[in-house]
């Protein structure tokens, strides 16, 4: 079950800092967009991208989602990648994700192919 307050800061436009592990055990972040299913935290990439490299190989990963509104009002999400989905899907997701987050369709171009990342929550904790 997800922490009603990741699932409240899902419906806005509030930002994740995702952290995947590099070969060495170092953390490596990122901002990103994220989303929520009933279940998982998702986060939309592209599979040339460091941080898909990574969770390929080591699938442990954290978040952090924080309130625009307020930043003190946070939540802290550990896990791991437990699928990856690529293809139409994932093509469809970035555009649901960039109309919350800028209003319009994804307008940044793909470089590679978009792969949504499925996290499923080992551990959560609020603040706020």
């Amino acid at each position: 079950m997800l922490d009603p307050l990741l699932v409240e800061l899902a419906t806005g436009a509030n930002f994740a800092t995702f952290t995947t592990l590099l070969p060495d055990g170092s953390p490596q972040s990122s901002v990103m967009w994220f989303d929520i299913d009933d279940d998982h935290v998702l986060i939309n990439t592209e599979v040339h991208r460091l941080k898909y490299r990574n969770v390929q190989r080591d699938p442990r990963v954290a978040l952090v989602v924080w309130d625009h509104a307020n930043p003190y009002r946070y939540v802290e999400v550990r896990g791991r990648v437990i699928a990856t989905e690529g293809g139409a899907r994932a093509r469809e997701h970035i555009d649901r994700l960039s109309e919350r987050y800028t209003g319009g369709p994804y307008a940044a171009p793909i470089t590679s192919e978009r792969v949504l990342l499925v996290i499923e929550p080992e551990r959560q904790r609020r603040q706020g």
